[in-house]
């Protein structure tokens, strides 16, 4: 009796003691995430994730999981769906990958968390200023950057070489937009007179991935408003940044079809691109002519052009990470993950292997120079540095947060291209009335757009 007596002490213990380990093996407080970077099966944030779900998130009792893997414009249609509750749309995940237009175009933007009641304001301090203006909608943050691009200037040196030597050209004169245009017309000419028996078949020197952010900047660059309220104001500087870019463009230098400045420049229709940053993965060292004949090439990069009375000033690109709001657990295990991905030396690694940069001053102050040295591939190698020139000499500039953005982009996108291919006829016919030709286009376009 008195050994079953002594035993029952012991055996309340175990039942104590059980229950709390039971208590620290119950279900992860598990959050999803919609994102763009990379694709389903291999994918560095993916890598990173299950990282994240083995280490820190194990000792606190999250789990991380990626509900999809898509593309940008893809996540804002997913995303507007579930908002606005469309038949057979998926619930909202608990965070997304977004631009500004997605979560302007929601219904009611509230119901995604306000990131300044997570952040204090020595946090929020460490991350670029610019970057994280681009997040802040009706007085909220909305979106965190974790991941930014700019636009930079990929050149197929190898071409560019050639035409170097033939000419006198430098590479050095690509820096400013009044040199890169008047490069372009010179290449044109050059390479029509390689063939002297095929009159007219000059190729493009240059591609601009959006038109439309050439002309935003540009025009911003200049001290002068690109847009007045929800248009486009067409100030004297907007002609100011038109007439190199015309001339270029009716002479035959500047590519004026659609799709991305990474297909001209893998064939070689055109050998220099301005393009997002993250565009890196789609660039290749190899050349595939329309003969089928290839050609290894180098692929460099610069920092984007600027005028050369402007504002050193470049597009900020790249979209951030939105929090819905659910339960104060998950909230937390969201905060959680996202302050560990842009903690800065984690932070660079996940963006090294995409070809955007990173978010905090640190990262680019310390750790971003590490890791370029441990880069194998050139053409990063190569990025990373013009990446670090850009963020000591430039601007980032910030787009305004206007409901008719995208439409704006749109019908500019559609109508500028339209506009000057017409107009190249007329000056293939009279090569002599280019000055002319470039202010008849100049209110064409205007009238056009207007309309």
């Amino acid at each position: 009796m008195m050994r079953k007596i002594c035993l029952f002490p012991v055996m309340i213990a175990v039942i104590v003691f059980t229950g709390c380990g039971q208590k620290k093996n119950e279900d992860p407080v598990t959050v999803t995430l919609w994102h763009v970077y990379g694709g389903q099966t291999e994918s560095p944030l993916n890598d990173l994730i299950d990282e994240f779900n083995e280490t820190i998130g194990k000792e606190k009792n999250i789990r991380v999981q990626v509900g999809s893997v898509t593309n940008t414009n893809t996540i804002h249609e997913n995303v507007l769906a579930s908002a606005f509750g469309d038949p057979g749309a998926s619930k909202l995940p608990d965070m997304f990958v977004s631009y500004p237009k997605t979560v302007l175009a929601m219904p009611d933007d509230t119901e995604l968390v306000d990131y300044y009641d997570y952040f204090t304001e020595e946090e929020l301090n460490e991350f670029i200023p610019a970057f994280l203006e681009e997040g802040v909608i009706h007085e909220r943050l909305s979106i965190l950057p974790v991941a930014k691009s700019t636009e930079v200037m990929f050149i197929n040196k190898t071409a560019f070489d050639r035409f170097a030597k033939g000419t006198g050209a430098k590479i050095e004169d690509l820096k400013t937009w009044e040199g890169l245009f008047a490069m372009a017309e010179q290449y044109a000419a050059w390479t029509d007179n390689q063939t002297p028996d095929v009159p007219g078949d000059g190729k493009n020197f240059f591609v601009h991935d959006y038109h439309f952010n050439y002309f935003q900047v540009g025009v911003e660059s200049l001290g002068e408003n690109f847009f007045k309220g929800e248009n486009l104001a067409f100030g004297p500087e907007f002609q100011t940044v038109w007439e190199p870019y015309a001339k270029a463009a009716l002479s035959g230098g500047v590519w004026l079809r659609g799709g991305y400045a990474t297909e001209p420049l893998r064939t070689g229709d055109s050998i220099v691109s301005v393009a997002s940053s993250a565009s890196v993965l789609y660039y290749s060292d190899e050349v595939t002519y329309a003969d089928n004949t290839s050609e290894k090439v180098e692929i460099v990069s610069m920092p984007c052009p600027v005028f050369a009375r402007g504002e050193t000033m470049v597009m900020q690109r790249g979209a951030g990470i939105c929090t819905v709001k659910s339960t104060p657990e998950k909230e937390k295990a969201c905060i959680t993950f996202l302050k560990w991905l842009t903690e800065a030396q984690k932070n660079v690694e996940f963006v090294t292997s995409l070809g955007y940069m990173p978010v905090k001053q640190e990262a680019f102050d310390v750790y971003l120079p590490e890791a370029i040295e441990k880069l194998s591939d050139p053409m990063y190698v190569s990025l990373y540095q013009a990446f670090l020139k850009t963020q000591e000499n430039y601007t980032f500039y910030t787009a305004p947060k206007l409901d008719s953005y995208l439409e704006l982009e749109t019908k500019f996108e559609e109508l500028i291209r339209q506009t000057l291919s017409v107009k190249r006829l007329e000056w293939q016919e009279h090569p002599e009335n280019m000055d002319k030709l470039v202010s008849e286009t100049l209110e064409d376009f205007k009238a056009a757009y207007t309309q």
